[in-house]
């Protein structure tokens, strides 16, 4: 979605024409990796932005909340994370040790906007203490507008690491294999009949390309032609376009 359809407040050229034209015979889902915003509130920003309101929107933190529910079910989780994703998880009545001080059983990190030192230094402590230790997504930098970047997961997780000497967690959303499976139990479609597009290398297109699906790059975010063409030839992306009326072009 970031770099893909929209940055920021502003949708890309030609996104909102595309995804309607295509809305009318295919099933398309927007899936993000910035798990600071729940559902809903994509789903408010991309309908206020023009796009069609049956757009199904799923995030990085649906997959590991569906992993939590399924594998590690009744853990106590400290949640580095916004609002908006406490209540995705107290919504799935998952236990939260954020305001009562105890010890979790699990640390989960995310794209935390609110963000403070205190709640840094408390998941430190306890992953130091022996908390598991995982992430929804691995994404570095989160794109905005003007060309501009901020600090996504990615750089918090190391900085984790770094203060706590243990290696980066598991993450949950692109490239991991786990994305791909929970679309496919949710809409009972196998991923050989799938297509990815998106403006990052190491999450989109690579989600792609490990998992069975085509890939498309999109020129209009983070990738770069150059970064693409420097992968071994095995993650390369499938289709390569400048934007989204090149894109239409070719779909058409």
């Amino acid at each position: 979605m970031d770099g893909t359809l929209y940055l920021g407040e502003s949708p890309l050229p030609n996104a909102v024409d595309f995804i309607k034209k295509f809305n009318e015979t295919k099933k398309i889902i927007f899936f993000t990796n910035n798990a600071s915003k729940n559902p809903e509130y994509y789903k408010k920003k991309v309908e206020k932005l023009g796009f069609p309101e049956n757009i199904d929107i799923l995030t990085s933190a649906d997959v590991l909340i569906k992993y939590l529910k399924t594998h590690k079910p009744d853990q106590k989780i400290y949640l580095l994370g916004t609002p908006h994703l406490e209540l995705m998880f107290e919504r799935q009545n998952i236990f939260l040790t954020n305001s009562t001080g105890e010890k979790p059983d699990i640390v989960v990190s995310s794209f935390d906007t609110t963000l403070t030192y205190a709640k840094l230094e408390r998941a430190c402590t306890f992953i130091r203490n022996g908390s598991a230790w995982l992430t929804t997504h691995p994404d570095i930098n989160c794109p905005v507008e003007n060309g501009g970047y901020i600090p996504d997961c990615g750089a918090i997780n190391a900085l984790i690491s770094a203060s706590t000497g243990l290696p980066l967690p598991k993450a949950f959303g692109k490239p991991y294999g786990e994305v791909i499976g929970m679309i496919e139990e949710i809409y009972g479609e196998n991923r050989e009949n799938m297509v990815i597009f998106g403006d990052r290398l190491y999450t989109d297109t690579a989600l792609g390309k490990k998992n069975g699906v085509t890939a498309v790059l999109l020129l209009t975010g983070e990738g770069t032609l150059e970064d693409a063409r420097n992968l071994p030839e095995n993650l390369q992306p499938d289709l390569i376009f400048k934007d989204l009326f090149e894109c239409e072009k070719y779909f058409g």
